[in-house]
């Protein structure tokens, strides 16, 4: 939740235009996008060129900008469109063992996964006391609905709809960066 704040703290202030807090997001974000980008595109110039790119229109677009979870998500999307939109655009090929071993290794899935991790978490917080009660013993407890129903002494009918209600607000939650999920 820290991360987050400071995240909302520093978007509020690039949005007014502070060059300092600009500064800082590069400054912080820079060099672990550019590794996490040669993962995919083997060439450090073009890296560091896409880098700035993400960077540019961050700045350029501050007023707009919707960020709906971390900046370090954020960036680290924007990093992997950017370098999967270059290798079309260069028609470049990487089978796909080359790439989940490169990948294996850098630990970034393991950073995505933590990252995905938190965020749910943070979805799951946000919901309605029975909706989340509900949630997390379906899929925390592995309850089924008529085991819920019977402990919470609701209807399984109840006990869907929770459930229903529970998975779309999560993934208003969590935006398009992970539609893929749902």
């Amino acid at each position: 939740m820290e991360e987050n704040r400071d995240d909302i703290l520093l978007l509020n202030l690039i949005r007014v235009g502070d060059q300092l807090a600009f500064k800082h997001l590069f400054e912080t974000y820079f060099t672990s996008l550019c590794r996490f980008m040669y993962v995919y595109i083997n060439e450090k110039p073009v890296v560091e060129e896409l880098a700035l790119d993400i960077f540019m229109y961050v700045w350029e677009n501050r007023e707009t900008l919707r960020i709906r979870i971390s900046f370090k998500a954020y960036l680290f999307q924007a990093a992997r469109n950017k370098c999967l939109n270059e290798l079309r655009k260069e028609k470049h090929i990487i089978s796909l063992d080359e790439l989940a071993t490169d990948i294996a290794d850098t630990g970034i899935m393991s950073l995505e996964s933590d990252e995905l991790y938190r965020f749910v978490e943070e979805a799951v917080c946000a919901l309605p006391e029975k909706c989340r009660t509900v949630f997390q013993l379906s899929r925390n407890e592995n309850l089924s609905n008529q085991e819920i129903a019977s402990r919470l002494n609701i209807s399984v009918k109840t006990v869907e709809g929770q459930i229903t209600k529970a998975l779309k607000r999560i993934k208003v939650f969590l935006g398009d960066s992970y539609y893929y999920l749902w």
